[in-house]
């Protein structure tokens, strides 16, 4: 099979849909791999890697796309919808529920959109795909927090850390999954005082197992969300619900209530967001001043760290491009995960989530 790998086009987004390893093992299979010049440039993989590699470097946008598998990392933009062509499959995050824009145009072209985010293993419900990159978001959202809240970014001025005889700085995390539990990881690592929310009874009895007493763990309620947003230096949104759109928690008159000068980083930002008064912004303008708190919504964070990202993305959807690459549309047949994680085909929308969300686009 071709595959094609084009530069991504988002906002400072370095990361790349297959990195040189990955693209040995699918030459080493019998696929022809085509690259776009300099799409690995940003991850610290040069065109002669990929030639190595056993790729072909292309120099134009379109000879990328003109390939029956497409592999990227973050959603087409306006631009790219003429690329995209019926019957091609494309294997990238989507994000759907927060666009329409793009859902809409999925459908009407007639590719096989399979969304990493929705790839799901029957069973135990897990996200094998998502993980990697909500490891890196969760650990980024705190080092992210820390540094907007230097006086210098438009923060409060806050050492996340503290000092012998001045207290630590307070950190919310709302969600206690793979993003939280990593956030909470690194904010304990700081020396920060920290509480995480949750409505999963289980999932914070397992917290208390990897955090002991250095975590306050809280049932996820609008009272106890309000009481800890009163004193807290920097919340973090870390809400998934595979496939919709994030439940809004916090509320303007929430944020309202908040320290002057104190950080919210909604992770959750690219599915609409958990905070009412948070919206997507880009790495190159990151942030900006919402009743008087720093709002961080950057809706791909792991792109700031590409060298580590493309790697750790590609650890886990190789398997997955391999399996598209050997049996085409038939590998949905043959694995139940990756017929999840299919969100348009045949110019329709089919994964029940999004189904619910744009029950009118339903056929």
């Amino acid at each position: 099979m071709e595959i094609g790998i084009p530069k991504e086009t988002k906002d400072l987004e370095f990361r790349v849909g297959l990195s040189p390893s990955s693209v040995r093992v699918l030459q080493e299979n019998g696929h022809r791999v085509f690259v776009e010049t300099q799409a690995g440039i940003g991850a610290g993989f040069t065109d002669d890697d990929y030639i190595s590699a056993g790729a072909k470097i292309v120099t134009t946008t379109d000879e990328a796309w003109k390939c029956e598998l497409v592999v990227k990392v973050k959603e087409p933009l306006s631009a790219e919808y003429k690329f995209l062509q019926k019957g091609q499959i494309l294997f990238t995050y989507l994000h759907l529920a927060a666009d329409r824009k793009l859902t809409e145009h999925l459908i009407d072209c007639g590719v096989t959109a399979i969304a990493y985010e929705t790839v799901e293993q029957p069973g135990n419900n897990k996200l094998p795909l998502l993980s990697p990159m909500s490891i890196i978001a969760g650990r980024l959202s705190v080092q992210f927090g820390a540094r907007f809240l230097e006086r210098q970014q438009g923060g409060r001025g806050v050492l996340l850390g503290g000092v012998p005889g001045v207290k630590p700085g307070k950190v919310v995390i709302l969600g206690g999954g793979v993003v939280g539990t990593e956030a909470a990881k690194i904010a304990v690592g700081m020396g920060a005082a920290v509480q995480i929310l949750d409505v999963n009874v289980e999932r914070l009895a397992y917290l208390e197992t990897l955090f002991g007493s250095r975590v306050e763990l809280l049932y996820s309620n609008s009272a106890h969300i309000e009481a800890a947003l009163k004193d807290a230096d920097l919340l973090i949104g870390a809400v998934l619900i595979p496939g919709r759109k994030a439940p809004i928690l916090v509320s303007r008159n929430l944020v309202k209530q908040m320290h002057p000068g104190s950080v919210i980083v909604d992770v959750a930002v690219d599915q609409g967001g958990c905070v009412e008064t948070v919206h997507p912004t880009s790495h190159t303008h990151p942030v900006y001043l919402e009743e008087g708190v720093v709002h961080y919504g950057v809706p791909n964070m792991p792109g700031a760290v590409p060298w580590t990202s493309t790697q750790a993305l590609n650890n886990s959807t190789l398997p997955y491009v391999l399996q598209l690459a050997n049996s085409g549309i038939k590998a949905l047949t043959n694995n139940q995960a990756l017929a999840k994680g299919v969100n348009v085909q045949d110019h329709r929308l089919v994964h029940p989530a999004l189904q619910e969300v744009f029950s009118d686009l339903v056929v």
